[in-house]
């Protein structure tokens, strides 16, 4: 993600995500309950317990005008643990019937916690679907940090976009990066609209005034990732490097300033491929909308096609590109290990402009180092401590300070190496920090355990290696 502020901030209706600090349970149920929330250390409240979903049909439609959708949800589940009765994250939304391998379940809400009680257990390791009915005006939210996700409103449709909690706005989910799965979306919207979602179009047709239009990404994703953006945009449909196929939607208000930057994806996917190995997904592309004023942020690493609030500048189109590989392909297991994003993504920024003839990841690295600026240092990139510090600059900037000085340490031929064996080793999965310093150390003789005690987790201003 990139929270470099793109507009001046305005009002924001407010959706209250103090649930998300502090872990939802399932009262009164007794027996094998699925547990609400992951423990995750920064929003305990997110994802649930007994379970993992290993593929979302989500079927939405939409009513520009009204602003309503109307939706049906069918999750394909494993479960971990004998289940009497399990939780889905949900934001809003009125639920009107909700079903488990087609018998009538029972359900209740608490919070932004779903919870649900099939006719009988479900027992460890099997499969099972749930399909939930649901309806409403979906809302946006406003992150812990200020900023605003989910389902954001726009001039002409929706701009969607879910880090860390946004998706619940919209569909019932294990809302937690560590329980990816696969999705297929048939997204239906009013005539001269179309509707973008992940992996590829499967298709598209139009009858009675309505257009549907069917997606289908069939890489694991964190729910965070997915999108549903809806708008009246320029689509544009190409081949990048080996043929991948390229989908770019454009709103007519962004096309001009964004044709340069979007030009350069394929030679960005190219580049990047040789950098990190070959492109983890089967198709590529961007989403450019013109969002509402209260959108600060600029863009989010949404799987295969980025979304990108205005008008995108090149080195953002490679700060998300590179999150294909570096936090959509490989994920983290929970949201303090964000960095493992970030400074990838913000390095990958870096080496472009070296690329570019510009200044070099050292160069980088000392001015940042030199400057008076103390955000670098507010706290270790490992430790954010609270959820406002997910996306703060400690976690972009310091982290690929740390990796600058990862490859000081252990040479060229060794760093190189792992920002290519590292997407490869954990493609389609979730790794932490742990697995992060244990694969470096295997990689170089040299005692790494210092660098990372200073850089990733210790407090105030590191020394600078020599």
């Amino acid at each position: 993600m990139n929270r470099r502020p793109l507009r001046r901030c305005g009002a924001t209706a407010v959706l209250s995500v103090a649930l998300l600090l502090s872990a939802c349970t399932s009262g009164g149920v007794r027996g094998a309950a699925g547990r609400g929330g992951v423990g995750d250390p920064l929003f305990p409240a997110l994802g649930n317990g007994g379970y993992q979903v290993r593929h979302y049909g989500l079927d939405l439609d939409y009513d520009v005008k009204k602003q309503h959708l109307d939706a049906t949800a069918e999750l394909t589940s494993e479960a971990t643990e004998d289940l009497r009765s399990f939780q889905l994250d949900l934001q809003g939304l009125r639920v009107s019937d909700v079903r488990v391998d087609g018998a009538d379940a029972t359900f209740s809400r608490k919070g932004h916690k779903l919870i649900v009680r099939p006719a009988e257990v479900i027992g460890k390791g099997e499969r099972f679907r749930t399909r939930v009915a649901y309806a409403g005006t979906p809302q946006e939210m406003k992150d812990p940090d200020g900023t605003t996700e989910g389902w954001v409103k726009t001039r002409d449709g929706a701009f969607v976009s879910g880090e860390p909690a946004g998706s619940m706005t919209w569909f019932p989910g294990n809302n937690h990066p560590a329980d990816k799965a696969t999705y297929d979306f048939t997204i239906t919207v009013p005539k001269g609209y179309t509707a973008v979602a992940n992996g590829e179009l499967r298709s598209r047709k139009t009858a009675g005034g309505r257009s549907t239009f069917v997606w289908h990404s069939g890489r694991p994703m964190a729910s965070y990732l997915a999108t549903a953006t809806i708008g009246r945009f320029e689509v544009h449909t190409s081949r990048g490097p080996g043929g991948l196929p390229l989908y770019v939607a454009v709103d007519p208000a962004e096309a001009k300033a964004s044709k340069g930057p979007l030009a350069k994806l394929p030679e960005i996917l190219t580049w990047e491929s040789k950098l990190f190995g070959p492109y983890p997904f089967s198709s590529a592309g961007a989403i450019v909308d013109d969002t509402p004023r209260r959108i600060t942020w600029m863009a989010l690493e949404t799987q295969t096609k980025p979304v990108y609030a205005g008008a995108p500048d090149t080195v953002t189109v490679v700060h998300e590109t590179a999150h294909q590989w570096f936090g959509d392909s490989v994920t983290p297991k929970t949201w303090r290990d964000a960095w493992l994003n970030e400074s990838f993504a913000t390095y990958a920024e870096w080496l472009w402009e070296e690329h570019k003839g510009g200044k070099t990841p050292q160069q980088q690295f000392d001015a940042l180092y030199d400057s008076k600026d103390t955000e670098n240092w507010a706290f270790p990139p490992g430790d954010p401590g609270t959820p406002r510090n997910v996306t703060g600059t400690s976690v972009y900037m310091r982290g690929a300070m740390m990796l600058q000085e990862l490859r000081n340490t252990i040479g060229d031929k060794a760093f190189f190496a792992i920002l290519r064996e590292w997407p490869a080793k954990y493609r389609y999965g979730n790794a932490d920090a742990r697995d992060f310093i244990d694969f470096c150390q295997e990689h170089t003789d040299v005692d790494l355990g210092p660098l990372f005690k200073d850089w990733l987790y210790g407090t105030g201003k590191p020394k600078r290696g020599d």
